[in-house]
């Protein structure tokens, strides 16, 4: 048998295959284990800024109107008018006095806007409104 001398100078060699497979895997976890859409995000409305936003955990039942700069009304990415708001609104009132409505009005909306669909709300019996904004 041959004993090497300690004066040969070998090269040590970094195998990368198992790391690269282990980001692999971690990158294929994230990639499943994420959500891609949220209902929320669907509709480009540019949201205000606000120094005391948080973020919020939003319940599945949870309505969100989106009002968009021009002044459409977005409920579940479908466009709608103030009486078919109000139709929505109620079937969900009937449901649950107690469902979360949040409000995504764009920052060029006008503030008549945004009070009209928070009047809409609360004719329809739904009192539990949210406006959302960025962290600024």
């Amino acid at each position: 048998m041959r004993i090497r001398d300690t004066d040969e100078t070998s090269e040590a060699t970094l195998n990368l295959a198992p790391m690269i497979d282990v980001v692999f895997l971690l990158l294929i976890f994230f990639m499943v284990a994420t959500t891609f859409v949220e209902k929320e995000k669907e509709m480009s409305v540019d949201l205000p800024l606000a120094d005391s936003g948080a973020a919020v955990d939003h319940p599945a039942e949870e309505i969100v109107i989106n009002l968009t700069a021009d002044g459409r009304i977005l409920v579940g990415g479908v466009e709608t008018d103030r009486d078919g708001l109000l139709e929505t609104l109620q079937r969900a009132a009937r449901r649950d006095a107690e469902t979360p409505v949040t409000i995504r009005g764009d920052k060029r909306a006008y503030h008549e806007q945004v009070v009209g669909v928070m009047d809409v709300c609360r004719l329809a019996g739904l009192t539990n409104l949210g406006l959302m904004t960025l962290d600024s």
